[in-house]
């Protein structure tokens, strides 16, 4: 079996271990469907990525991207792993600081922000409030009370992720789910945090900047898990937020607290659109046997 590159990104965190990780194999060309599955339950990730030629000359490189499980159309710490990755093995985006990634979910943009890369958060597929039988199970899979919640949505990119709006960040790292409860459900929850709030938000480590919201997602597959740092969660809710005027054109959001991780996701409304900006660090680089 060939020998191909392979890089592990740890995506939205300036510290290498306090982020969420992502495999990659960077040459991804002539791997079978299943050996990619074999491969992404093997390395037991939330993620593996293979990258791999576009199939249109919109693009400047195809990826794939697979859970333990199955194939998700579009996911954002990877789409930011595989462009760092991509990079690193030396590609080069056809026009200066833009590259277009092409998943199942179609074209994304990514453009350089600053000192970091950022995508465009894909179109919402499904925005609509939730009906009342779906927000009860909500309220039982986060046992929290439906008084607690001051709105909901379907923020559906891809994943079918549902939104739920708490008055706190402190509200939301109080939780503590039912994962019995969840039945499928992929449940995103945001908070603020006040401007003078001191609480722990820093995940341990004293250089990443304060948020101004506080996130948590939780996936409902396999009896539900919570997930580090989500970016397709953020460019839903960064969308839903935004378009309700409750944050401004720029703001960051912590994820991954409770987890002992420092995740930090910088949101940007420009022109309509919504960027999801994280740092990027390669954690593991070598080859892989596939």
């Amino acid at each position: 079996m060939p020998t191909r590159r392979f890089a592990q990104v740890n995506v939205f965190s300036t510290q290498p271990l306090l982020g969420n990780p992502v495999a990659v194999v960077v040459d991804g060309e002539g791997i079978s469907e299943a050996d990619m599955q074999a491969f992404a339950r093997w390395t037991n990730l939330s993620e593996t990525t293979f990258l791999l030629p576009p199939t249109t000359d919109d693009a400047d490189y195809r990826v794939r991207i697979l859970t333990p499980d199955g194939e998700l159309p579009f996911a954002g710490h990877p789409t930011l792993g595989s462009a760092h990755a991509w990079r690193e093995a030396g590609g080069v985006g056809r026009t200066e600081g833009r590259i277009v990634q092409e998943c199942a979910a179609g074209l994304v943009i990514l453009r350089r922000d600053g000192e970091r890369w950022a995508f465009a958060g894909p179109p919402l597929t499904r925005y609509e409030p939730l009906d009342a039988a779906t927000l009860a199970q909500v309220c039982a899979a986060l046992r929290i009370d439906r008084d607690d919640v001051l709105d909901a949505s379907w923020l559906v990119n891809g994943p079918q992720w549902i939104g739920v709006r708490l008055a706190s960040a402190a509200q939301v790292l109080a939780i503590r789910p039912d994962g019995s409860a969840f039945a499928g459900l992929d449940i995103g929850v945001v908070g603020p945090h006040p401007e003078d709030d001191a609480g722990p938000h820093d995940g341990g480590v004293d250089d990443v900047p304060r948020p101004d919201v506080e996130i948590r997602a939780f996936v409902g597959e396999g009896g539900g898990y919570e997930d580090p740092v989500t970016g397709s969660f953020n460019a839903g809710v960064g969308r839903w937020l935004v378009d309700t005027g409750l944050v401004p054109a720029s703001y960051v959001a912590a994820q991954g607290t409770v987890l002992h991780r420092a995740g930090r996701v910088h949101v940007r409304a420009v022109d309509g659109e919504i960027w999801v900006g994280g740092d990027a660090t390669t954690v593991v680089a070598g080859t892989v046997t596939l």
